[in-house]
């Protein structure tokens, strides 16, 4: 299964990601979010000085922790889509950072549980308010508006993921779609 951001990829580059006709309107949105989200990542790596920068891949982790703290190897790695060692050696460069735990599982012996540290969750927390900082300076330079316009499709395209998101789960939690 495609994740968001492979999915904003394909969409930047032509590529289709569902049989579906889309329309120009839709094909240029979708275009025009990928030139801002572009945008975002030259803005956001500009100010990743002054917090230590970890890849996408181990920011990814230290965001799925965040949502699922105190799960094992196996779960995160089918969170993340990734096979288990890719995530273990994530793992282990993350706890090297101090921004994860990794602790006996209370249910198996067998099995490690992995949880942000204080430093982790404290990372995300500045990282977070660096971006809101460089977001909120674009949006003050805009027209109220455009501001206005802003929101409206944020909230729209929020809706439009979550309903994916829901869609592709079955009511057990599955996935409804083939992957």
């Amino acid at each position: 299964m495609a994740d968001i951001a492979d999915i904003a990829d394909m969409e930047c580059h032509g590529m289709s990601t569902s049989p579906a006709p889309r329309s120009r309107r839709a094909t240029g949105a979708a275009r025009a979010a990928c030139d801002v989200i572009e945008m975002l990542e030259i803005l956001w790596e500009r100010g990743r000085d002054t917090v230590s920068a970890v890849s996408a891949s181990q920011l990814r982790v230290l965001y799925s922790l965040e949502h699922a703290d105190g799960i094992n190897l196996r779960t995160l790695g089918d969170v993340l889509g990734s096979a288990p060692s890719s995530v273990s050696r994530l793992c282990d460069r993350l706890e090297a950072m101090g921004l994860v735990e990794r602790t006996p599982s209370p249910v198996s012996r067998r099995e490690l549980t992995i949880r942000l540290t204080g430093h982790g969750t404290a990372y995300l927390s500045e990282l977070r308010s660096q971006r809101e900082e460089v977001l909120l300076a674009a949006v003050q330079a805009m027209d109220p508006a455009s501001r206005a316009a802003l929101l409206e499709g944020l909230h729209g395209f929020r809706q439009a993921v979550v309903a994916d998101a829901a869609q592709e789960s079955g009511p057990d939690g599955g996935s409804a779609r083939p992957r």
